[in-house]
């Protein structure tokens, strides 16, 4: 049965929906180039696995230290103009990393990968809390299933365009100057998509009041809310940690295992990006009606089931062409799976209190990722990386049956 369309959408709403699909095209240059890269970037530098676990594992420890902080910043200012100014601060930092290749030793450029990204986090604090939450106030939840999954299509075709160019300046130039010109990439890409997050305008008059959440009070908002764990957010949070723990498991495994193991070139591993991506593509052009056939928690469930087919079909592989298949693969199910992730999250958090909620969010996707990228590295020490891929895979699909009994 055909799903009727949302109505046209308003004049705001359009424009907001347009600054939002270019945002994410230009982060899509970002997370096509830099984001992608920084990891192999640092195993090619000689990292070891606890190092590029501490490239993730490090901001998730700022993250946890500043998001309930950033949680009462939040409270009472303009949600939209506090996105704005956390992307900016949050993003100027990318552009540190194009001296490093030519200022420091390999070892020490490690490290300053490692504070580098840290001390971003932050501000990086600030914009996944305020981002979350501005755009539930932008977006109708009637729009959420098509913008998110317009979303993700645009973001996969940029990440493909630009994965693909860098495989051009990867192979055509020398290290480390390559990685540079990937770096000076993710840097304007990062600086775009900032500008169109501060063109994203509410959808009531200024000075509309809004609805002030429980905790607020006349005062300033106190930094723990264990009212919200105690009732049914609780457990729904809980399997979101849970997940978000074995997601980033095995990410930290990844570029040792193409690297160190299966020893595919730059060129190769900017290939399966781009297949990954392209995989994103597909998945995202059938979200919106998906989501209205089936809901977001059904979605979320069956997605989060089969995402262990990444981790599983990287681990079983013995060369580029299983690699290239999981790339594919993976990118079609984390199309459907990272926008259900959202769909589903704001589904379950009240309109009147959403800096609390997306605060205790935060807090359990930084603690998931610190877990992860913490534990993956200490697995692969102990039972190689191979069988800790395809452990990895197993818990990933844990992960979905924790969702279908709690979320």
């Amino acid at each position: 049965m055909d799903i009727a369309a949302p109505p046209a959408p308003a004049p705001v709403l359009g424009s907001n929906i347009r600054h939002l699909n270019l945002d994410v095209l230009w982060y899509g240059v970002l997370a096509g180039s830099t984001l992608a890269f920084l990891s192999v970037y640092a195993a090619h530098l000689g990292a070891s696995g606890f190092q590029v676990g501490l490239l993730t594992a490090g901001p998730a420890i700022v993250n946890l230290a500043f998001s309930m902080h950033a949680a009462r910043w939040l409270h009472g200012r303009e949600i939209f103009r506090a996105t704005f100014s956390s992307s900016l601060w949050h993003r100027i930092a990318y552009l540190g990393l194009l001296p490093l290749p030519w200022i420091l030793g390999p070892e020490n450029q490690v490290w300053a990968l490692v504070a580098l990204v840290a001390v971003m986090s932050v501000p990086g604090t600030l914009l996944a809390i305020a981002f979350n939450a501005m755009f539930a106030e932008a977006v109708p939840a009637d729009w959420r299933g098509q913008v998110v999954g317009r979303r993700n299509a645009m973001v996969a075709i940029s990440l493909t365009v630009t994965s693909v160019a860098c495989i051009a300046l990867l192979e055509a130039l020398s290290f480390p100057l390559n990685y540079s010109l990937v770096f000076a990439l993710g840097a304007i890409g990062a600086m775009l998509s900032s500008y169109h997050l501060g063109r994203l305008r509410p959808p009531h008059p200024p000075g509309t009041p809004q609805p002030e959440g429980p905790g607020a009070g006349a005062g300033r908002p106190r930094l723990l809310r264990p009212d919200i764990l105690r009732g049914p957010f609780g457990p729904f949070i809980a399997a979101y940690l849970f997940f978000y723990a074995v997601q980033y498991l095995p990410i930290p495994i990844f570029p040792l295992f193409w690297v160190n193991i299966l020893r595919l070139s730059d060129g190769a591993i900017s290939l399966g990006n781009a297949l990954f991506y392209a995989g994103m593509i597909l998945g995202s052009l059938r979200l919106g009606k998906w989501s209205a056939q089936h809901g977001h928690r059904r979605l979320l469930v069956a997605s989060a089931v089969v995402y262990g087919a990444y981790p599983l079909l990287n681990g079983l592989s013995g060369g580029v062409a299983v690699y290239w298949l999981a790339s594919g693969l993976g990118g079609a199910i984390w199309g459907v799976l990272n926008a259900a992730i959202l769909n589903r999250l704001l589904e379950r958090v009240p309109a009147d209190d959403r800096p609390a909620h997306m605060a205790l969010h935060n807090i359990a996707l930084n603690l998931g990722i610190l877990v992860g990228s913490l534990a993956g590295p200490a697995l692969a020490g102990w039972v190689g990386l191979r069988t800790a891929l395809i452990a990895g895979a197993g818990l990933r699909l844990i992960s979905g049956i924790v969702f279908a009994l709690l979320a």
